[in-house]
């Protein structure tokens, strides 16, 4: 009897204090730590990410908050935000995928050329949908908040008009991934890297002749300042390529979240932050493409059928040698015609 009496205190004392830790867990707070590498008026922050904080906020009854770092406040260079990630140096960034070179090999998919649709919410459901069904392993160090396109390159010059396929010869062109450098280099143009900060001062001392970038940083980078043609494709064509872009988490450090705070960071993220990104990067595009349009200083051009498919043609030869390697014993053979198959069923639908 004075054991069963014993037992029965300590069920009590286990119970209280298993519940105090339950109700300290449901009280608990977080900040999480958020890096990326443009200004903080750049559309990344102020348009998905500060709000998408606000929701997290929100819902958790400010259980939840964000520490913003734009410009890599914290150090390093947009290269490295990927290991900063992973080793915990912050919680959260945001940042190209392509700039980690070959750390996310079957990702590189996304920015083969002509083979992505353009506009930033029907190339982020079909990146997402290729996540989903091909490319996790690129990221089984991290959880992944968001995968989302930029909308596609625009490939913008000052001052020579590109109309068909023999004007970009000799062209030195920004390029911001490898394959868009390839790219390039197929088209007879060549390519320079650089950071997008320095874009705008080396068109102008004449040090390169263009950029291939999105639309959605034109004003944010100069490029409507300091160059005068910009050349897309049509809507029914697929984009040159895309930069993909990603917003990756600590694995360790979502997975330590309490259960309730982890559940609403799942709610907002994954295919709806995804989606997030690409509205707010479709309304910028759309300002933009208005704004120059309007402007007696800038001309766009879009390719004609005939220039796209020789352009298509030309930069053929980047795909099939992606396609060909077997390095890492990766079957890109099967991640290409994977993209290709998901592209046909997003125009489907």
């Amino acid at each position: 009897m004075h054991c069963k009496k014993i037992m029965a205190l300590l069920a009590i004392v286990w119970l209280s204090l298993s519940a105090q830790t339950q109700a300290a867990e449901q009280k608990e707070k977080v900040t999480l730590r958020i890096m990326h590498f443009l200004p903080a008026v750049a559309n990344a922050q102020k348009n998905v990410l500060e709000p998408w904080c606000a929701d997290l906020a929100e819902q958790s009854g400010d259980r939840i908050e964000c520490q913003i770092y734009p410009s890599m406040q914290l150090g390093g260079t947009p290269a490295q935000l990927a290991d900063m990630a992973r080793n915990g140096v912050v919680d959260i960034v945001w940042t190209g995928l392509g700039y980690a070179a070959g750390r996310f090999p079957r990702s590189e998919a996304l920015e083969l050329p002509f083979v992505m649709p353009s506009g930033g919410v029907d190339g982020s459901e079909v990146a997402w949908e290729f996540y989903q069904r091909y490319a996790k392993d690129d990221f089984r160090d991290y959880h992944v908040l968001a995968i989302q396109s930029d909308g596609g390159g625009t490939l913008h010059t000052a001052r020579r008009k590109v109309a068909s396929l023999d004007d970009m010869k000799g062209l030195r062109v920004r390029a911001s991934t490898r394959l868009a450098s390839e790219l390039l280099t197929s088209l007879g143009a060549t390519p320079v890297s650089m950071p997008p900060a320095q874009i705008a001062d080396t068109l102008a001392k004449g040090v390169i002749d263009g950029a291939l970038a999105v639309w959605e940083v034109v004003p944010p980078t100069k490029l409507d300042e300091t160059t005068h043609y910009h050349m897309r494709t049509a809507p029914d064509q697929a984009t040159p390529t895309v930069t993909t872009l990603a917003v990756l988490m600590n694995k360790k450090r979502y997975q330590n979240l309490p259960d309730d705070l982890r559940a609403i960071i799942d709610r907002l993220s994954g295919e709806a932050l995804s989606r997030r990104f690409g509205e707010a990067w479709d309304v910028t595009i759309d300002q933009v493409v208005e704004q120059l349009s309007a402007d007696p200083d800038h001309e766009i051009v879009t390719l004609d059928d005939a220039t796209y498919q020789s352009m298509r043609e030309a930069s053929q030869r980047v795909t099939d040698e992606w396609v060909a390697s077997d390095k890492g014993g990766i079957d890109r053979q099967a991640l290409y015609q994977g993209l290709r198959d998901i592209v046909r069923e997003h125009a489907a639908r």
